[in-house]
């Protein structure tokens, strides 16, 4: 009788699943395929045409201002307390002024940085950091044109997106908090981070690899690079932790791994694409400007704006790629405003750029 209920219930299923695939119009939909590597490696972004639309649509850059007029007096002539963009003319630092609002703060307006009563005065938190910003994306601009952001470069737009808090900021994980008689310990993983791509590796990998300046650049590497072991190598909670890295860099551009390693040798840099020296550096941008910027920003920044740690928030890859390979589709942003282009003096403790990875660097 038992086998007798079984066979029914196959046959019912069966009949119930040829009959969802013959009549519900079931197709495969339109693939929008991308090959980054060598035929017959794998190496290919998949999206259906219908996603890649909607990526594209939801990564357009705002219309440039207007141009203005370089002649007249100078901001720092006509305006009080400007630090950053004082050699621009009254005309031209409005419209970076006005542009900055609608990319930042679109409903809060000036108000949102500025007292409008004195708006020379530094009484606003939000003030303070907006002009460590303004220098943060001078430096990218400048700094790291050559080895990151090239043509298309940053404005505040590339992250904020309209919103005064960027999305894609992170803190420091605190893990387990609960008290009682005993310490909680889960070996700092086995809970679903986002920073992770909601995968259950160690959840605090960013602190490590894009949060500590002057990080020993094996850190990140686990595969050996000889044939035989010379010393103790790496443990697996190590290479756990490389692959949340590796996992929080997929899912912020929207690619996976092949976009930047060839399936048939992942560690080696000789097979590997263009696109993974252009990841070599973005991870080493991305540390010192929390170095440099970010975390000095920590006194700045009110309580209710710092994370459980009581540390500032910082960037990741994801917040300027918001999930797509190249920041608002690669649009050259920075062309239609030089004043954030322009060279400034690096923070008094920030290091030179690395040079180009060499052939058996580290990620």
């Amino acid at each position: 009788m038992k086998s007798l209920v079984v066979v029914a219930g196959v046959t019912v299923a069966a009949f119930l699943t040829i009959a969802m695939l013959g009549t519900a119009g079931w197709s495969l939909p339109p693939i929008a395929a991308q090959q980054h590597g060598f035929r017959g490696t794998g190496m290919d972004q998949i999206q259906t045409k219908r996603e890649a639309a909607a990526d594209q649509a939801a990564n357009q850059a705002p219309a440039a201002a207007d141009p203005a007029s370089a002649d007249g007096d100078k901001a720092g002539t006509t305006y009080h307390n400007v630090q950053v963009l004082k050699d621009l003319s009254t005309e031209q630092f409005n419209r970076v002024m006005t542009s900055i609002t609608e990319w930042v703060a679109p409903e809060q307006g000036c108000t949102y940085c500025h007292n409008t009563e004195n708006m020379a005065s530094d009484d606003l938190y939000q003030k303070k950091v907006a002009r460590r910003m303004l220098q943060m994306t001078q430096a990218i601009n400048g700094e790291w044109k050559e080895k990151h952001v090239h043509e298309a470069g940053v404005t505040c737009f590339t992250c904020h997106r309209g919103q005064p808090v960027p999305k894609n900021v992170w803190f420091e994980n605190p893990g387990l908090t609960a008290k009682g008689l005993t310490e909680p310990r889960n070996n700092g993983q086995n809970m679903a981070s986002p920073e992770v791509g909601l995968a259950s590796l160690p959840y605090d990998t960013l602190t490590e690899f894009l949060g500590k300046k002057g990080l020993d650049d094996n850190a990140i590497r686990v595969n050996a690079t000889t044939a035989l072991p010379e010393g103790k190598g790496k443990s697996i909670q190590d290479a756990e932790k490389t692959y949340g890295l590796m996992m929080h860099m997929s899912q912020s551009l929207g690619v996976n791994c092949t976009y930047c390693h060839n399936t048939r040798a992942m560690s080696q840099w000789p097979q590997s694409t263009p696109q993974r020296v252009n990841a070599w550096h973005g991870i080493r941008m991305v540390r010192a400007l929390n170095g440099d910027y970010l975390e000095p920003l920590k006194g700045t920044f009110p309580e209710n704006r710092l994370g459980p740690n009581g540390d500032v928030p910082k960037i990741g890859c994801g917040t300027c790629h918001n999930g797509q390979p190249k920041p608002l589709n690669g649009a050259h942003v920075i062309e239609s405003y030089p004043e954030l282009a322009k060279a400034t003096a690096s923070a008094a403790d920030a290091k030179p750029q690395p040079a180009s990875p060499p052939a058996d660097a580290p990620k």
